[in-house]
């Protein structure tokens, strides 16, 4: 059976793709790329990120070329069946298809892997063409002219050696082996190729310059079959009845066409709906510790717009310059944040950065943690200590702990408005997403609250932030009143509310804060302040229904909290 020429492999893999109950239907780029055969134009190197369905479309491509198994049953009704082109191209080419991760063995060198690669392709053509069998021909391209026939080629993953040490030293050598095989070759009908990295351009040119290259960066011809539209979102949503548009948006929603037009991760948005539920899919696969990996290069400029965009603050930059295969490791924070782009780790839309869904914003938050991020990442490793205090009605820990965090060395932090007020507060209240869904500045009743606090545990109460700068956290906490800020939590079934005001003196670089309920009374003389370093938990003074602590509750029981709350009630 062929293994390169004609072989069965995409029509196989694109019949089971059609069949799948979630199959979006992308066959219009087909017409498209036919419009490239035979011409100048026809070298194609698409790259995105993983699981941005490029395999899926390469099958496609491959399962409507090939002439070796008939695929019109598989094309019937879809797009690309409307096409004015449709009968001239479907299966009228031999195909000639590999994946450049196919390696023979892990330890086995890259010219183990080319000797191999030739060997497959010659047997194929042999087999394909027996009235070659007996005649001398050196070389690969010489045997494919041979043939006398023209060959659509498709190739996967052709950055696979680019992203492995082990193969560094070959990497010229395998650019020189596709030059050699395709460029100005009468066999080359169209060449369609797909990975993650950009084809890496030198001084002199690239041994590629014949590709016409499509990016994360750079596409305004492909991008809208990789990654699903808000449309096709909608019309899945539709096949099951467990997951609603607004949920798979908040997870796999962020990344965008050039026009602005939303675009999905679409193995995820998949893998949820076949689930049921929301969670962590994409990130699941490749090297996850990319974001680490890119970070660690510049720790020093890179961490206060992390900082910022883990606060959905988008970060104003113009990247010019692409992270291509073969390239240095990043020098500086333009080449960080272009390498994150094409890898997908960041999104990139009119000259702003962000972290596109909250699917990767957890591993941000994550990334924080850890030890080349300094003084964020105690006080993210710590910032259990401020829900505790919070769930304890213990005003003072928190106002301390606000205190601790403004006076680090980080410059974002040194705020004067409400907007770094909400970073100090993100960080504060980081490791509260593993017991709480943290909505920021989420519509609920008359307005939009700061912060909100779903539960994940019936036994924990709801919270409401609200944050006020130079104002009075009193205030803050009668506009959660006044706007019915807790109504969202109470339609969601949760009723024991806990309310924080803070609030910070510009002037006098002092915090406040109140906590409290919907039924306690405004008493301002009962806020807890602080302008000077206090550690958590010391020099507090007790406060009832503020920041008193119940002497028969521990610290994060939450039962003990609830309990204490109904006896200062009943009281």
């Amino acid at each position: 059976m062929a293994l390169c020429v004609n072989a069965n492999t995409a029509y196989k893999d694109f019949q089971m793709l059609r069949h799948d109950r979630y199959f979006v239907d992308k066959t219009a780029i087909i017409e498209k790329v036919s419009e490239r055969i035979k011409t100048k134009n026809r070298f194609l190197c698409i790259t995105k990120p993983r699981r941005f369905g490029k395999t899926s479309v390469l099958n496609m491509l491959g399962a409507y070329y090939g002439k070796a198994y008939p695929s019109e049953d598989l094309f019937a009704g879809l797009d690309i069946s409307r096409s004015a082109s449709y009968r001239k191209h479907l299966n009228g080419y031999n195909l000639i298809s590999f994946s450049m991760n196919d390696l023979p063995g892990r330890k086995n060198t890259y010219q183990d892997y080319i000797r191999r690669f030739e060997k497959n392709m010659r047997n194929d053509i042999v087999q394909a063409y027996p009235e070659l069998a007996h005649r001398e021909i050196d070389s690969l391209p010489d045997l494919l002219t041979a043939t006398g026939d023209e060959f659509i080629f498709i190739i996967d993953e052709w950055d696979y050696l680019f992203s492995h040490d082990i193969y560094r030293e070959n990497q010229g050598d395998f650019l020189e082996f596709l030059r050699d095989l395709l460029k100005d070759r009468a066999y080359v009908a169209l060449v369609y190729m797909t990975g993650v990295l950009p084809i890496k351009k030198y001084s002199t040119g690239s041994a590629l310059n014949m590709f016409k290259e499509y990016t994360m960066l750079r596409d305004s011809c492909f991008e809208e079959y990789f990654g699903f539209t808000e449309g096709e979102v909608e019309a899945l949503c539709r096949r099951q009845s467990r997951l609603t548009l607004d949920e798979i948006s908040e997870w796999y929603n962020g990344y965008s066409t050039g026009d602005g037009r939303r675009l999905y991760n679409p193995r995820s948005v998949v893998c949820a709906l076949e689930d049921g539920c929301c969670q962590s899919y994409w990130t699941r696969t490749g090297r996850m510790d990319e974001v680490l990996f890119f970070l660690k290069y510049n720790i020093g400029q890179v961490r206060d717009d992390v900082v910022k965009m883990v606060n959905h603050m988008p970060i104003g930059i113009e990247i010019n310059k692409e992270y291509a295969a073969g390239q240095e490791n990043p020098a500086n924070k333009k080449e960080i944040y272009a390498a994150m782009v094409i890898y997908g780790l960041l999104s990139y839309h009119e000259r702003e950065l962000c972290i596109p869904n909250k699917e990767l914003m957890i591993e941000f938050e994550n990334a924080l943690e850890d030890d080349g991020f300094g003084y964020v990442a105690e006080l993210v490793r710590n910032s259990d200590e401020i829900l505790n205090a919070t769930l304890e009605r213990r005003a003072e820990t928190v106002v301390s702990y606000l205190h601790d965090i403004h006076n680090s060395e980080i410059p974002i932090l040194k705020y004067n408005d409400e907007n770094s007020l909400s970073c100090v507060v993100t960080l504060a209240y980081l490791s509260a997403r593993n017991k709480y869904k943290v909505e920021r500045e989420e519509k609920s009743g008359k307005g939009f609250a700061d912060f909100l606090f779903f539960p994940r545990r019936k036994n924990l109460p709801g919270i409401v932030i609200e944050l006020k700068a130079d104002s009075t956290p009193e205030a803050a906490i009668r506009q959660i009143k006044e706007r019915e800020y807790t109504e969202k939590l109470l339609r969601e079934g949760v009723h024991e509310i806990l309310l924080v005001g803070i609030g910070y003196d510009t002037v006098k670089k002092e915090h406040r804060c109140r906590i409290g309920t919907a039924g306690d009374c405004l008493m301002p003389e009962r806020e807890s302040r602080h302008c000077g370093r206090t550690a958590p938990g010391k020099g507090e003074e007790s406060l009832p229904g503020i920041s008193g602590k119940p002497r028969d509750m521990r610290p994060g029981d939450s039962e003990g909290i609830l309990a204490g709350k109904r006896r200062r009630e009943e009281q």
